[in-house]
């Protein structure tokens, strides 16, 4: 697991991109307050999610207006077709950890 942030420092639609990672991170929180950590590259567009608008528990990319789920990665309306990768979010003693899935 990695550590990405404190959990009061992320507040709600903020995000923090981990740019160690090929392609980077986007650790998002959702409206609803739940962390989620998606591949910061739009399939579509290659705009990055960490410039886009957090609505729900989706962000739409900056570029084109394509909106993703933050759970499933999945697109719900093109021009984007292609899911983005997810990866787990564990919350512990209010520090927020990923563990990256590929």
């Amino acid at each position: 697991m990695f550590y990405v942030c404190k959990l009061d420092d992320l507040e709600i639609g903020d995000s923090i991109k981990l740019e160690q990672y090929k392609p980077p991170i986007a650790v998002i929180r959702g409206e609803s307050g739940q962390v989620y950590a998606i591949d910061d590259t739009c399939t579509h567009a290659e705009a990055s999610f960490c410039d886009g608008f957090v609505e729900g528990d989706t962000v739409e990319c900056p570029l084109h207006m394509s909106v993703f789920c933050l759970k499933t990665g999945a697109p719900d309306n093109p021009p984007a077709i292609k899911a983005v990768a997810t990866h787990i979010v564990n919350i512990k003693d209010g520090d927020v950890f990923i563990e990256v899935q590929r």
